[in-house]
C-alpha cells in the first residue's frame, strides 16, 4: 500500500520526539568522536550563512560513519536556525534505507547507493518520484588495531583479507613479519572485530577486499558481514570500543573513530612505492579519481578501490544522504531542503575539516547542490 504524504508526517514528527531522548544518551557515550568540532569563531562563521527555512523537527536516520560529520552540521544549524531540531540517529546504513523506505524518514543517511530493487520500493514513498543518492562527505576507512609495542604497522589487502576470514590468527604469522620486517611482532592471538549490523562501511571495506584481493576475499560485497570467525559489535562506535579494549584486536571503522579513540592505524601496501597512511589528505586523492554512475538527479558514485596511485589511500567511502527526488513531504520540504543546503555548501564542507572527513570534490559538490534546489 502506498504511504501518502500526511502518513510520513506523522511517522517524522512521532519519531523525532522518540528518538531525542536516544540522541542525548548517544551524544554521552563513545560514538562522540569529534574532538568538540569545530570551533567557536568557525560554529560563528558557519551559522551566519546559514539560510534558515521551514519549521518543527526533521527525522533522519542511518549511516554510523558519517554520524561525527552529523553532529557537526546538526550543532551548527540548530545555533543559527532557532525553533527548528534536527534529530539524525546512527542506526547503520541499513537500517537507515529501510526506514527511508517505510516513510519514517525525511532522508536517509548511507555508505552505500541505494540498489536498483531500493530504487522502486522508494517510489511508494516518493510521490511520483524516486529516492536518489547525493554524496556529501567522503572520508579514509581506517583499519585500527590494539597491539602492545607496535605503533607502526603495514598490512596489504591479501593479508587483511586473511585475518578477517580467520586464516591468519597469529600476530607473529609469516604473512605479517614478512610485510614488516623491522617490527618485533608478539604471537598474541588476533580478535578480528566486524560490525553486527547492516553498514556501508562493512560494504565499502568488503569492496576493497574483493577487489584488491580477490583470491584471498571470496565473499561478494555486501551491507551484511560474511566473512568467517571474527566477534562482532554494533555500529562503528562499538567496533573501535572493542579494538580499544582488547590487546590484540584488530577492526575497520571511520576515521575519526581512531583519532578519537587513539587507535593506530594500519598503513596499506598497495603496490605503490610507499605504504600509504589512512589520511583526509590520502583519501580524497582516491574519491577524487571516482566517478558519477548515477543518471539523472541521481549523483550515486563509483570508486577505485583497487588503485596504486601513489598516495592514494583506497579503502574509502563516499557517504550519501537519500532523499525523494519528487514527492517529499511538503511539511517538511522546506527543511529538509535548507539543512541539505547548508551541509553541502562551502561553510558546511570546511566545518568537517578536523573531524577526519574528506570533502566532495568541487565538480560534484557543485551538482549536489543545484540538485537540492530542484527538491520538490
Amino acid at each position: 500500500m502506498k504511504l501518502q504524504p500526511t502518513h510520513r508526517l506523522r511517522a517524522i514528527a512521532v519519531g523525532a520526539v522518540a528518538v531525542s531522548s536516544a540522541l542525548v544518551l548517544t551524544a554521552c557515550g563513545s560514538d562522540d568522536n569529534t574532538g568538540g568540532g569545530t570551533n567557536s569563531e568557525g560554529n560563528s562563521k558557519a551559522a551566519s550563512n546559514i539560510k534558515c527555512a521551514g519549521e518543527g523537527n526533521l527525522l533522519a536516520s542511518g549511516s554510523s560513519a558519517q554520524k561525527n560529520a552529523m553532529d557537526i552540521w546538526v550543532k551548527n544549524y540548530q545555533a543559527a536556525c532557532e525553533g527548528v531540531e534536527i534529530n539524525y540517529k546512527p542506526t547503520g546504513s541499513g537500517a537507515g534505507i529501510q526506514e527511508f523506505l517505510q516513510g519514517k524518514t525525511g532522508f536517509a543517511g548511507s555508505d552505500s547507493a541505494l540498489k536498483e530493487e531500493e530504487v522502486q520500493q522508494s517510489q511508494e514513498v516518493c510521490e511520483g518520484g524516486k529516492g536518489i543518492n547525493l554524496p556529501m562527505v567522503g572520508g579514509p576507512v581506517a583499519v585500527g588495531y590494539n597491539l602492545a609495542g607496535v605503533e607502526d604497522l603495514v598490512l596489504d589487502a591479501e593479508t587483511i583479507a586473511k585475518i578477517f576470514d580467520s586464516k591468519i590468527t597469529q600476530w607473529d604469522d609469516e604473512a605479517i613479519k614478512k610485510l614488516n620486517p623491522d617490527v618485533k611482532l608478539p604471537s598474541t592471538k588476533i580478535q578480528a572485530f566486524h560490525r553486527s549490523d547492516e553498514s556501508g562501511t562493512t560494504d565499502n571495506f568488503t569492496e576493497y577486499l574483493h577487489a584488491a584481493a580477490p583470491e584471498a576475499w571470496k565473499y561478494e560485497p555486501a551491507k551484511a558481514w560474511a566473512g568467517k570467525g571474527g566477534q562482532s559489535a554494533d555500529g562503528s562506535s562499538g567496533v573501535a570500543t572493542n579494538v580499544k579494549n582488547n590487546d590484540g584486536a584488530i577492526g575497520y571503522f571511520e576515521l575519526s573513530y581512531a583519532d578519537g579513540n587513539g587507535i593506530p592505524t594500519v598503513k596499506l601496501d598497495t603496490g605503490a612505492a610507499e605504504p600509504v597512511e589512512a589520511t583526509v589528505e590520502n583519501a580524497s586523492a582516491a574519491i577524487a579519481a571516482g566517478q558519477v554512475v548515477g543518471e539523472g538527479s541521481d549523483l550515486a558514485m563509483e570508486l577505485d578501490y583497487a588503485t596504486k596511485a601513489e598516495g592514494a589511500y583506497p579503502i574509502v567511502l563516499v557517504t550519501y544522504e537519500i532523499v525523494c527526488d519528487k514527492g517529499n513531504d511538503k511539511e517538511s520540504l522546506e527543511l529538509t531542503k535548507s539543512f541539505l543546503t547548508y551541509a553541502a555548501s562551502e561553510d558546511g564542507q570546511g566545518a568537517l575539516a578536523d573531524a577526519g572527513y574528506a570533502p566532495i570534490p568541487d565538480e560534484i559538490i557543485t551538482k549536489v547542490r543545484s540538485t537540492i534546489d530542484t527538491l520538490s
